[in-house]
């Protein structure tokens, strides 16, 4: 015997998700069917509207419900460093350990030639814009440590290299209380280069 037709669509919706399989889609329909009423409202509210309400900051390409996110309204924050990341994950991880201040940027992908991802497919014309209208001091290059995100600094930087603004990389290395022998090459080598001297 098969699922009533709602609770089918149901399953089939869930297996759209990514890393979501039949079994997985199966269980979160059934235990749809166990939540109550007014939650289940809002969650279908909110699966309806998503696409609809949402939106990118026309000036940093956050993710947001207004022409400006709520980052970019914000008078207390220091407007004059921005944060480049490659997507709005970045954003929401950066602001979760909230030390960090400063606007961001999100590029929406990494240079990639093997790809056929370009400088002009990604969001770095628009960060040269805030960088000529909004006197920006300092560039935070906050990707991950990739031959395309290197690839990417290496360009930005490039770009930057005549104009009177800081540029600086988040540094890369070995995670605390991590055993030395499992830690990859790549990440040694980061490590290595991205030092810091402790000595007076």
């Amino acid at each position: 015997m098969n699922y009533p037709l709602t609770i089918r669509n149901l399953i089939e919706c869930y297996k759209k998700l990514p890393g979501i399989g039949e079994k997985t889609a199966e269980r979160l329909a059934l235990a749809t069917l166990s939540i109550n009423q007014e939650t289940l409202d809002i969650f279908a509210d909110s699966v309806a509207n998503v696409k609809k309400r949402t939106k990118r900051c026309r000036k940093c390409n956050n993710l947001s419900e207004n022409d400006l996110c709520e980052i970019c309204s914000d008078q207390n924050r220091d407007q004059k460093t921005i944060c480049v990341v490659e997507d709005p994950k970045n954003v929401i991880l950066f602001e979760k350990v909230g030390t960090y201040k400063g606007a961001y940027h999100v590029l929406d992908g990494l240079i990639s030639p093997l790809d056929g991802i370009t400088p002009d497919q990604i969001k770095i014309n628009l960060l040269l814009e805030r960088i000529n209208n909004d006197n920006i001091e300092e560039i935070i290059i906050a990707v991950k440590p990739s031959i395309e995100g290197e690839t990417t600094s290496l360009y930005i930087l490039k770009l930057l290299e005549n104009k009177n603004i800081t540029v600086s990389k988040i540094a890369h290395g070995i995670p605390l209380g991590a055993d030395m022998e499992y830690i990859d090459s790549l990440t040694l080598e980061m490590a290595l280069e991205d030092r810091k001297k402790i000595s007076e």
